[in-house]
């Protein structure tokens, strides 16, 4: 079986291997349910650990970019705009991606980046005749780990139906957006609630707290009524118990809000909540939360209560 779906794989990419640049925390689990399906990937990683991990799981090192020449299909989880840019275009006395995959091969790029950046990435893509795939993620690290997670796609339409069979592989549902970067709106949209359900639920939990309630009955209530959400029930046990050991960090999510507020300011939407929403977890962020996962807005919220 492992056998058949690495033959298939192979040729979804034009007879050629898989590549994947960044391999961090959503990437790591994604290349290993590749791997554990028979798929060969080649991995490119600054952090030798988590390459020698991967070696050990049956990946193959690629080191530097111009080793994706090889590869029908490159993959990207990456952190920024920044670093996109750079993997692409080449950093000052570098070269990227466009000078090193070939006319015909495909690039799925799955980060959270802005509409505008991955537009630029588009165009130079496009003039060295590689298909783009915009294909951003919903889901957390435990989802990526059960090959559970959603694909938010847009771009070269034929490009994704040679590349879907491959996404399967690592996610449960999967989405067709649109020929430009519908995705990237789409992922802008999803973080837009889940950030927001965070700070709604911070006042939520100070307020029913104030009236003698416990953070564990106000739980158990709110997800089983008309508000329940998957995303409550996952943080129940940070919100009460109080450890907010990191999913996704205050950081990260200030990160995300920018991107939306930058999006939002430049397609002319008023996101007079959203910026609301973003100064609470960088105030969150300045007394000492950064680093912690987005939930602990709540901890900040009962904090400034007291």
């Amino acid at each position: 079986m492992q056998a058949n779906l690495a033959e298939t794989t192979r040729a979804q990419s034009g007879g050629r291997g898989i590549g994947w640049i960044g391999a961090g925390k959503m990437g790591a689990p994604m290349i290993r349910n590749l791997l554990a399906a028979g798929t060969t990937v080649a991995v490119t990683e600054p952090d030798t650990q988590v390459v020698s991990d991967l070696l050990r799981a049956g990946a193959v090192s690629a080191g530097t970019l111009d080793r994706h020449s090889q590869n029908g299909i490159v993959f990207a989880t990456l952190p920024n705009d920044t670093v996109l840019r750079e993997v692409v275009l080449g950093a000052p006395g570098t070269t990227g991606l466009i000078h090193h995959m070939a006319r015909g091969s495909i690039f799925v790029e799955m980060s959270t980046v802005s509409p505008e950046c991955s537009a630029e990435i588009a165009t130079a893509l496009n003039d060295c005749g590689i298909s783009y795939l915009r294909a951003p993620l919903s889901g957390s690290t435990a989802l990526a780990e059960k090959a559970a997670l959603t694909v938010l796609a847009s771009g070269d339409e034929q490009a994704w139906a040679t590349v879907l069979p491959t996404i399967r592989l690592l996610s449960a549902r999967q989405f067709y957006l649109g020929s430009g970067e519908e995705a990237r709106y789409m992922k802008l949209v999803i973080n837009t609630l889940v950030g927001a359900s965070s700070a709604i639920l911070a006042e939520a939990v100070a307020l029913g707290e104030s009236g003698g309630l416990s953070r564990t009955s106000m739980m158990d209530v709110i997800c089983e009524s008309a508000v329940a959400s998957p995303l409550f029930k996952y943080k129940t046990d940070a919100v009460v118990s109080g450890d907010y050991a990191p999913a996704f960090t205050i950081a990260q999510m200030i990160k995300d809000f920018s991107l939306i507020s930058d999006a939002g300011r430049a397609n002319g939407v008023p996101l007079l909540t959203t910026g609301l929403i973003l100064e609470l977890y960088r105030a969150a962020a300045n007394s000492g939360l950064r680093d912690q996962d987005f939930f602990a807005l709540v901890k900040w919220q009962a904090d400034i209560s007291a």
